[in-house]
């Protein structure tokens, strides 16, 4: 059975004093550079970091006494799991979590954290949902959809009861979309205070499941490929979300890693917003000219922040590097007293900041009077970049720029 509007309302009149809302800011920025107004809903400020303890806590509350007493269990990538891990908790009820062997390991140990027994298996979310719903008929706890049950949507489309001053036929709200259950709560929602307004899905290039099943007009799987946005690595939408969005959603698009990756980046640097792939991957849409739904006002919902620290360290490297930011160097000098000074002092003219220097005097392939400096150097952009390579070579020196 679908949810309705009604639904939708009462989830939100039920947790009004669990489910805080979170904010919806404009962004200043990104309204200029992508000459349409942008609002960014804030769904990495919510509990757990992502928007899943609403759909999580209002699928929980309603578990009858018997069903409380034997437990729940879920499978997830992480922030499904992270939301039934808190609003078991919330609710006193015990839970079990089956998550992929290859999760984060910043959400494994937030679901730890929440006290949930943790179950590994597999390396995709089909499998681990599998294995979910085997230890779910063994031992008797009832079953949590991390997106294909109506009282979880309903829970999830309170984020569109927030957006009611906003929405209209100048408005569009981008959605991140993997197994559905964000998207057509959303959808419900937002179209039901404002039939006009537009609704727009992304989803990653690794794992375009929703937009493979809207063509064929049926739910079909994908194979899932590598990727940062695990939060959307679905491979294939629930049926009760597919009809959702096959009646209520507008357009469905895909973007790459690179682009969720440098989304990632401008929201950290122009926005100071810490978003997961899955939440970066409706800006990654807009600043790609992805989405052919033309609005004055888009509402981009960032739907988590729990990125892992290791990939937002190698996602600030490499964009710094494509900024201009970073410039890595290779020079070979005569291991002479002053040679290291004298290219130092080149730098420091030119207003460079050296974050690394090493210092390599056993490479094999340069004599041995020869040494190579690589240095990692903070410049201000490509043109100070270019203004610098360009004196190191005046002065006489073979550079090699490295990435």
């Amino acid at each position: 059975m679908e949810p309705d509007f009604r639904d939708i309302l009462l989830a939100q009149e039920k947790a009004k004093d669990i489910i805080h809302p979170t904010p919806l800011v404009p962004s200043s920025y990104f309204s200029r550079a992508l000459g349409s107004e942008i609002l960014l809903k804030l769904e990495n400020l919510q509990e757990t970091g992502s928007f899943k303890v609403r759909g999580a806590y209002n699928r929980l509350r309603q578990l009858t006494p018997q069903e409380r007493e034997r437990g729940v269990i879920a499978a997830s990538a992480g922030n499904h799991a992270q939301g039934v891990a808190w609003a078991s908790t919330r609710l006193g009820v015990k839970a079990t979590i089956v998550m992929p062997e290859d999760v984060s390991i910043r959400k494994l140990l937030a679901v730890k954290e929440y006290g949930a027994e943790i179950i590994l298996h597999g390396n995709r979310f089909d499998q681990a949902y599998a294995r979910g719903l085997q230890v779910s008929q063994e031992t008797g706890q009832l079953f949590i959809p991390a997106f294909a049950d109506p009282l979880v949507i309903a829970g999830q489309g309170t984020i569109g009861l927030e957006l009611s001053r906003s929405l209209d036929q100048e408005t569009a709200i981008v959605v991140p979309v993997g197994g559905g259950g964000l998207i057509s709560g959303i959808a419900v929602a937002a179209k039901g205070l404002s039939p006009s307004v537009r609704v727009i899905g992304v989803q990653t290039m690794s794992c375009p499941s929703a937009i493979r099943s809207l063509e064929e007009g049926k739910p079909v799987s994908v194979e899932p490929g590598p990727t940062i946005a695990d939060g959307i690595a679905v491979n294939r939408p629930g049926d009760l979300n597919f009809s959702i969005i096959q009646d209520l959603v507008d357009e469905v698009v895909d973007v790459d890693e690179e682009a969720i990756a440098g989304a990632i980046l401008s929201l950290l640097d122009k926005a100071s917003i810490v978003a997961e792939g899955a939440g970066a991957a409706p800006l990654a849409a807009l600043m790609e000219g992805r989405i052919s739904t033309k609005s004055r006002r888009y509402v981009l919902i960032v739907s988590g922040g729990n990125l892992e620290i290791n990939t937002m360290d190698r996602i600030l490297h490499r964009g710094s590097i494509k900024m201009g930011r970073l410039l890595r160097i290779e020079v070979d000098l005569l291991d002479v007293p002053g040679s290291l000074w004298k290219l130092m002092g080149i730098v420091a003219q030119e207003k460079a900041n050296i974050l690394h220097i090493f210092h390599d005097r056993l490479h094999l392939e340069k004599p041995i009077q020869v040494t190579r400096v690589k240095l990692n150097l903070e410049t201000r952009g490509h043109d100070h970049a270019r203004e610098l390579l360009e004196k190191l070579r005046e002065a006489g020196y073979d550079v090699k720029q490295t990435v």
